[in-house]
């Protein structure tokens, strides 16, 4: 196992007494020093991958291993890992300085070491001053500020955060954001991020992995997922996306709405029946006989920063756009792209032949 490899899992699956498989053969590296977001939807695994690197349950079967030792079946409280939960779980009749420093305690430190790990763990989360504060009368950004505090206290190589985010208001949720990500810069300590937020993940990660059914459908930088999706479930999972049904001509050349488009894609099938996928800031409105599309515009909503235009074109496809230009309903407009704007994906494909399709068709064999 390399030395920046902190976590592995080979092949790990659980299954549950009654038959209900929650992962399925999952396997993955996690590196030091990296952001990690596990992304997907509700029942997807991710907190069942949690829960696993943190000891609270045993894999079914497969390994998991940390700093390239079996942990199978070593108890939480012996991995140096710490998890921040979702309710933050603090205790309610303890004060600030006294949540933090409960680990400690338990690892029966001397007064003076609790007393300066607790004062240095609030400064890394801007808390200084706060020791003796109520949790009940502090804000739910607070809150969660002490339960990192209570968690890094312990130096953990891994903090493992379970959609810590999730019962915040939006403005307060973006504000934690920057800071949980300037955090984990400061410390250098590897972070597994738990969240169903499509948004919060590309701002945040290092690496995502999506997950669905209990598989991992694509892993990533945060720009790979969203400009390269691997199948239909990440490219209209993540983000807004354009998925019209098309045909390799051949390479670098596709069929779809009833024209053949150039494109940066290679290593299909001729004749191949494809998927294409255009997100919607990709589409530029021009005047209907201009444009390489032409749509009847069926809806019209201003989003703030841009108009959310919703159309059907000449072969019944449906599409989404994002512009400046407001266009009205039942107006005709034109939308133009460049190839680079198109992605081409095979049906069914999985992420180790879209890699073996790159490795040979090079940086031109995606979108």
């Amino acid at each position: 196992m390399a030395d920046d490899v902190i976590i592995r899992f080979d092949r790990v699956t659980k299954r549950y007494e009654d038959g209900v498989t929650v992962l399925d053969e999952v396997s993955f590296d996690i590196e030091r020093g990296k952001f990690y977001t596990l992304l997907g939807p509700s029942g997807c695994g991710k907190t069942t991958i949690l829960r696993l690197i943190a000891g609270f349950m045993e894999p079914t079967e497969g390994n998991i291993y940390i700093n390239g030792k079996l942990v199978n079946r070593v108890p939480a409280n012996k991995r140096q890992v710490n998890t921040v939960f979702q309710d933050y779980a603090l205790f309610p009749h303890l004060n600030v300085y006294e949540n933090v420093a409960f680990g400690l305690r338990i690892k029966k430190l001397d007064r003076l070491s609790i007393d300066t790990k607790v004062k240095e763990a609030l400064r890394f989360v801007n808390l200084e001053g706060y020791e003796n504060r109520d949790i009940a009368g502090m804000s739910g950004g607070q809150r969660q500020r002490v339960a990192i505090a209570r968690a890094i206290v312990n130096e953990p190589e891994v903090l493992l955060l379970d959609e810590p985010l999730s019962a915040l208001d939006l403005k307060l949720r973006t504000e934690m954001q920057y800071e949980l990500r300037e955090l984990q810069r400061r410390l250098g300590i590897t972070f597994v991020f738990v969240t169903h937020d499509q948004e919060e993940a590309l701002a945040m990660s290092d690496e995502i992995f999506v997950l669905n059914k209990g598989r991992i459908q694509q892993s990533g930088t945060p720009t790979d997922i969203y400009d390269e999706p691997i199948n239909r479930f990440v490219a209209d999972f993540i983000g807004e996306s354009n998925i019209i049904p098309g045909r390799m001509i051949r390479d670098y050349l596709v069929e779809f709405a009833g024209k053949p488009f150039e494109c940066v894609d290679g290593g299909f099938r001729e004749g191949e029946p494809v998927e294409i996928v255009i997100r919607p800031e990709d589409l530029e409105i021009t005047e209907p006989e201009s444009g390489k599309l032409r749509i009847r515009v069926e809806s019209q909503l201003f989003r703030g920063v841009h108009y959310e235009i919703k159309g059907r074109d000449e072969s019944g496809n449906t599409w989404l756009v994002h512009s400046t230009r407001k266009a009205e309903v039942d107006e005709h407009i034109g939308l133009t792209f460049g190839p680079e704007a198109i992605h081409v994906m095979r049906f069914g494909e999985t992420e180790e032949e879209f890699d073996r399709r790159l490795e040979t068709y090079g940086e031109g064999s995606h979108g």
